[in-house]
């Protein structure tokens, strides 16, 4: 078993955007109850021309995980240190992909200089995010949203 992150392509798209489909479908279910509407609209972005504007994008940084030569995580983090996406296709989930994701995109920050990265977590990912130095925001009224000190333990 082989992780490689590297820069997202624009011929990853299918497989890129099956992993986001499969992994908010199949996993993210504490999150959207399977709610035709709820799933509709986390949906709505996860699809092969966003993916495409997302390569083109110059504020973020879009990578993929491959698993086995095969696309099975996607990850997501805006240039101001937020992550936006942290998704692992369900066939290959608790592999360490998620991690590798999250690793390669505090890395970024870091080399951007950022002091912090933040998110507003899942449900589905609370306990993850957690367990790899994420806290909540202070005076936060979400539980959900989360930061991590860029060089602080996990």
């Amino acid at each position: 078993m082989n992780i490689t992150v590297r820069n997202a392509r624009a011929k990853d798209a299918p497989a890129a955007v099956e992993t986001l489909r499969r992994s908010i479908t199949e996993l993210c279910l504490p999150d959207h109850g399977n709610d035709p509407e709820a799933l509709k609209d986390w949906l709505a972005n996860k699809t092969e021309p966003q993916w495409q504007q997302w390569i083109e994008m110059t504020d973020i940084s879009l990578v993929v995980a491959e698993l086995d030569n095969a696309v099975r995580g996607v990850g997501l983090i805006a240039h101001s240190g937020e992550i936006r996406l942290n998704y692992v296709h369900p066939d290959a989930r608790l592999k360490g992909i998620s991690r590798a994701l999250l690793s390669s995109m505090e890395g970024k920050a870091h080399q951007l200089g950022l002091a912090r990265c933040f998110l507003e977590s899942t449900r589905t990912a609370l306990r993850f995010y957690r367990a790899n130095g994420y806290l909540p925001v202070r005076d936060a009224e979400n539980e959900f949203l989360l930061e991590k000190t860029l060089g602080s333990s996990t």
